[in-house]
């Protein structure tokens, strides 16, 4: 699925089954709740903290991409309330990181 596929979906699913969008500072903070979410997955299996429960452990990975799935499904509700063509948006940003990082990170002695 494309960008644009995805934001005509949502949108699509926004005005059969959502009944209609939530503001735009509601999905910004929810889109803030459901990236605290994610950094709780990413948390448990790449930093120090671990599940409490067994069951979220063997299941760390799905509940991880669930999250970001979430994260995604908001971000596009953003872009198709605010007008912002993602698929447009992304291509000039990575025009701007050509353009911008072209040595960067070759000479970068860390990397």
């Amino acid at each position: 699925m494309t960008l644009q596929a995805a934001q005509e979906a949502v949108d699509q699913w926004i005005k059969t089954v959502g009944v209609r969008y939530f503001s735009e500072l509601t999905n910004m903070a929810i889109l803030t709740e459901e990236m605290g979410e994610l950094s709780r997955h990413m948390a448990r299996i790449y930093g120090d903290q671990s599940y409490r429960k067994a069951e979220d452990e063997n299941n760390a990975k799905t509940l991880m991409a669930d999250e970001m799935a979430d994260v995604l499904w908001v971000l596009l509700c953003l872009a198709n309330q605010t007008g912002v063509d993602l698929t447009a948006a992304l291509e000039k940003n990575f025009e701007k990181k050509d353009i911008r990082d072209a040595s960067r990170h070759l000479n970068n002695k860390k990397l």
